[in-house]
């Protein structure tokens, strides 16, 4: 089994090597295999939970070596050849444990670090098209500010031309008023030229028939 764990072992430390460092797409290559692993999370926990009941099975069977070496006083050339069988087998199987804890950890935290990037990217996105969007509303805000000074212009200009325009008309009423005023002095006074002009015609036929008479 030495083997085979040293094999684990080398494939794991490679396998963290390229989360750690970028080499061409490897380290996509290896999230995405990672990503298939985690899919069957059934199957890699229970590989993880034989490995380490063999890692105990092989710390008992180190600790039984001591004790009995200890009771001896000596251990044999055998009971030292199986306690250091065990005690790297042991250690192989810790430490691919250990590196199989720290990849799951990296694996995940880079995921997370992806996502926000990507989260990242788009709050970026979103602040750049809200600030075209306030660059658009400021400059129509600039433009409605212009139009309304053009208006208020305009509104001022015609405000001016129509109180002139109130003031011509009062001085036309008043010289309407005036006027009219006169037509009526004009009109009482050609009635009264009227009436003169009556009484003198009827003065002037009593005058008339008076020398008329006298003739007769």
């Amino acid at each position: 089994m030495i083997p085979l764990f040293f094999l684990v072992v080398c494939a794991e430390g490679l396998v963290a090597f390229l989360l750690v460092v970028k080499i061409g797409p490897l380290r996509e290559l290896v999230m995405k295999g990672l990503d298939q692993v985690k899919m069957r999370r059934g199957t890699v926990l229970t590989i993880a939970g034989t490995i380490f009941v063999i890692l105990f099975s092989n710390l008992v069977s180190i600790l039984k070596i001591q004790n009995k070496g200890s009771k001896l006083g000596t251990m044999t050339p055998m009971d030292q050849v199986l306690w250091r069988t065990n005690l790297l087998e042991a250690t192989l199987m810790g430490f691919s444990l250990f590196l199989a804890f720290l990849i799951d950890r990296m694996h995940h935290y880079m995921r997370k670090l992806i996502k926000f990037r990507s989260n990242s990217g788009d709050s970026k996105q979103e602040v750049n098209r809200l600030e075209k969007e306030k660059l658009q509303l400021k400059e129509k805000e600039e433009k409605a500010a212009q139009e309304v000074k053009r208006l208020q212009k305009e509104i001022s200009s015609l405000m001016e031309n129509l109180n002139k325009l109130k003031s011509e008309s009062a001085e036309k009423d008043k010289q309407v008023e005036t006027a009219e005023a006169h037509v009526v002095a004009l009109q009482k006074q050609a009635a009264d030229l009227l009436l003169e002009y009556d009484r003198l015609l009827e003065d002037n036929q009593n005058l008339q028939n008076q020398a008329h008479g006298f003739r007769s």
